[in-house]
């Protein structure tokens, strides 16, 4: 099975030390403009999903959302995530356009 680019990328980012998970911080670096995207869980709560959306879409950061929580987690390297924050501008950018193709 080959893994779609934007996995693998998000696994560099991640090695990368440009990755933060957890509703709570990925809240936080979009409030401190750190996030460069944000992505979401399909299967997050609908008051995460709303939280997480507006205060991104206040900040001007771009959300993408995945499959789910355990596909997120594993791409990773943790247990199920709902939402990740990558932090580094050349990564969010590439994975956006990664995203948008797929």
């Amino acid at each position: 099975m080959n893994q779609p680019k934007w996995m693998s990328l998000l696994g560099l980012a991640t090695r990368a030390g440009k990755v933060i998970s957890g509703e709570e911080l990925v809240i936080k670096e979009v409030r401190n403009s750190k996030a460069k995207l944000v992505l979401l869980s399909e299967d997050a709560s609908a008051n995460t999903m709303k939280k997480v959306t507006d205060k991104a879409s206040f900040y001007k950061v771009p959300v993408r959302t995945v499959k789910d929580r355990y596909l997120l987690g594993q791409l990773i390297g943790k247990d199920a995530r709902v939402t990740v924050a990558v932090l580094d501008k050349g990564f969010a950018d590439k994975l956006i356009s990664l995203l948008d193709e797929s």
